[in-house]
């Protein structure tokens, strides 16, 4: 508990503070400060009991305070600082709630000469309509984000004191670069308060404005809202973060003028790619939100129960990409069934929208592409921007390498800075010319070499399923013929879809060629459920007693399906039942049906082929009579967690006798597990394995940190408790 904080500024920001800290028992005194013109709010503040006392002379009001928290519109901070400066004490804690961070620390330095370790500045996401302590509530940063900026000198246990301070009145602590955070919030706050005051400006000096007030629905009310923002604070915000938000505003006109400029030339196509885009991105911020604002999502999971019913998993991230390539090269209309609505998959479809191509949805999984042929995309009028997306990247440039205009191919921060020169170096022998940054990273910059290209053979140094599919998509558009040989079995995904498609590929062992003498033919295309997704429910179904399950529309492409041989080798009872081709791709439905299983040594050459399965194999073990052994498999150390140790750490709170090794593990099996809490280290895959593990289990498990799952399959929980898991998810 804190001695004394106090609080300079007692308004909306200032009191909800105050209020939150007393609610929460943080502290034994709040006291307020401001200058006698504000002694009336002062006044208000102390009746409401928001405060202990106040104070207008700030010697008095700072005299042994922990904590101090400067409460006022950015503007005056710097005033506030130099009267603070010959009452700075080493043993409090000083911060701001500015929402701009780069003048307040520049008014610091002009003040202090360098920033003294002990401030520490901040900037709390939470308002509201109305101003004054009157509005002030306690709850009103309950679940929201509060930022912290701190500097490189910045003391670690003063940011620790803020923090926890924070935490306790229910703000969501994060913590980032100053410049980032201005940048990011000229965006996403600064920006859109300019833009709904200069609306709301415009349309109230209009002859007919109360006509127009009249008629205004909600959404006129919901959008302009933020204008009802104190003007005072937001002229002060403005002004102080003008750097970032100029360009900005300038952009946004620049994106006006060419929604004005498609509306004249009656550029439906365009116009309807921009307004799904923006749906589309909007929805994807709001998932995001969702899951990025829930502090932790916690399963609890009730020991026994069987999977019995049918269920079909999401699709395919892999054939998604690939479903959307081709349907826009192809000649006729191709309807899609099963698509998957991620992030990376409708960067894709967003790319081919950007050069011409009339897609419609997604909607439910279905989307329809009405294809250009071959030779029929458009330059885009912008970058393409592909997000986090590498299959994106790296396909699209072997695509775009070969088309009669030039391209720019950009993402985000992350797929920035991954290799591209595995890429580019062969696309480069093939007469592509693709200019990267000097690390060999994006942006790419694509000039096209229509009739240029010329076929090659090569050798693959590593065996990659995103350069072979490249190469291949260069090939279509190349001179002579492509041929790439890899050193071990990839995913083929881009063969058996170009032959769902009817353009010729010639396939030889580990070698496949392909030249431009094809087109591609319009096809339905039913995605494959994701084999990864489903192994959580082969192995639930294999170890829980009485279970018998079918998985519908499952891909079994042979360079996937090592989970069901592995599972297989144990003594599970796996049925393929259904086996068909759906654009190229081999498909089936899976019924498993409880059988015990039996402890085995995994051979080295399935691996590769279940490498992401494995920590849902390792419950599997844990079940098996015997001893299962897996080596060879190191590349589990560096995925999302180590899943090697993680799960051998889970698995013996569970009473579970697994070892690990550099490559692998050895769990000496029997069905004993027990109940306890384990924790997923945020892998997804860690946190569905334990929650199958609850099928066998004495008694109930808890799993922590299990909020990655809402973002990659987020499913689950309502596919894996509608099937007979005693799941519960604890947000909070």
């Amino acid at each position: 508990m804190l001695k004394q904080v106090c609080i300079i500024g007692v308004g909306l920001i200032g009191g909800s503070i105050a209020r939150a800290a007393r609610q929460a028992g943080l502290c034994q005194r709040i006291v307020g400060y401001g200058r006698l013109e504000d002694e009336k709010n002062l006044k208000a503040a102390k009746a409401l009991a928001v405060i202990d006392e106040y104070f207008l002379d700030l010697a008095s009001a700072v005299h042994e305070a922990d904590l101090v928290i400067i409460a006022t519109p950015v503007g005056a901070i710097g005033n506030i600082l130099a009267e603070l400066k010959p009452l700075w004490s080493a043993h409090t804690v000083y911060s701001d709630v500015g929402s701009t961070k780069g003048n307040v620390v520049r008014v610091a330095q002009q003040v202090f000469g360098e920033v003294p370790g002990n401030f520490v500045p901040a900037h709390p996401i939470a308002g509201a309509e109305q101003s004054g302590v009157e509005a002030s509530k306690a709850d009103l940063f309950q679940n929201k984000r509060l930022i912290i900026t701190p500097l490189a000198h910045t003391q670690p246990e003063a940011v620790s004191v803020l923090q926890a301070f924070w935490r306790q009145i229910g703000a969501v602590v994060s913590t980032m670069e100053v410049k980032h955070h201005d940048s990011v919030f000229a965006a996403t706050s600064h920006l859109p308060h300019v833009l709904a005051f200069a609306l709301v400006d415009m349309l109230g000096h209009r002859d007919e404005q109360e006509e127009i007030f009249k008629y205004a629905a909600g959404g006129f009310k919901d959008f302009t809202r933020i204008a009802s923002s104190d003007p005072t604070m937001w002229l002060d915000i403005c002004s102080a973060n003008k750097e970032e938000l100029v360009p900005l505003i300038e952009k946004l006109q620049c994106e006006l003028d060419k929604i004005q400029r498609m509306l004249v030339e009656e550029d439906r196509q365009q116009l309807f790619a921009t307004f799904m885009y923006a749906r589309n991105a909007r929805q994807r911020f709001l998932q995001q939100f969702e899951g990025t604002m829930s502090k932790s999502s916690t399963f609890h999971i009730q020991p026994g129960g069987q999977l019995k019913g049918v269920a079909r998993v999401p699709g395919d991230k892999s054939m998604s990409h690939r479903s959307i390539m081709l349907g826009s090269l192809a000649e006729g209309v191709t309807h899609v069934k099963g698509f998957l609505e991620a992030e990376d998959a409708l960067a894709t479809l967003q790319a081919f929208r950007d050069m011409g191509v009339e897609i419609e949805g997604p909607v439910n999984g279905e989307v329809t592409i009405h294809g250009v042929g071959k030779h029929g995309l458009k330059p885009p009028k912008n970058d393409l921007y592909l997000g986090n997306s590498g299959t994106s990247m790296r396909l699209l440039s072997g695509l775009l390498a070969g088309q009669p205009f030039n391209s720019v191919l950009t993402g985000d921060k992350s797929l920035s800075g991954r290799p591209m020169k595995r890429v580019t170096d062969p696309l480069a022998q093939m007469g592509a010319d693709i200019k990267t940054t000097e690390n060999g990273t994006a942006p790419l910059y694509i000039t096209g070499r229509a009739g240029q290209m010329q076929g090659i053979n090569y050798p693959m140094p590593i065996a990659s399923a995103q350069v072979k599919s490249c190469l291949m998509l260069a090939g279509m558009y190349a001179q002579g013929e492509t041929v790439i040989t890899e050193p071990a079995p990839t995913r083929d995904h881009t063969e058996r879809m170009l032959t769902g498609f009817s353009y010729p590929v010639k396939q030889d062992g580990g070698t496949v060629s392909i030249n431009a003498d094809g087109n591609l033919l319009a096809c339905d295309i039913d995605v494959p459920s994701d084999i990864s997704s489903a192994a959580f429910f082969l192995v639930g179904a294999s170890i829980a007693p009485g279970s018998d399950l079918t998985l519908q529309h499952v891909g079994i492409n042979p360079t996937r399906t090592g989970v069901i041989d592995i599972l297989r080798l144990m003594g599970a009872h796996i049925e393929v039942m259904n086996e068909r081709v759906v654009g190229g791709e081999p498909v089936a439905d899976l019924r498993v049906v409880y059988s015990p299983l039996k402890g085995i040594d995994i051979p080295e050459e399935l691996v590769p082929l279940a490498i992401d399965e494995f920590p849902v194999l390792f419950v599997a073990a844990a079940c098996a009579e015997g001893q299962t052994r897996l080596s060879g498999a190191e590349e589990l150390r560096v995925k999302e967690s180590d899943r090697i140790q993680v799960m051998a750490d889970g698995l013996q709170i569970l009473g579970v006798d697994a070892q690990p090794t550099p490559d692998g593990m050895v769990i000496q099996g029997g069905g004993n597990i027990g109940g306890g809490t384990v924790v997923s280290h945020g892998d997804h895959r860690i946190a569905m394995s334990f929650s199958i593990a609850g099928l066998r289990a004495s008694a109930p498990i808890t799993v922590l940190d299990c909020v990655n799952v809402n973002t990659s399959f987020p499913e689950f929980k309502s596919i894996a408790t509608n099937l007979g898991l005693n799941l519960v998810a604890e947000e909070s």
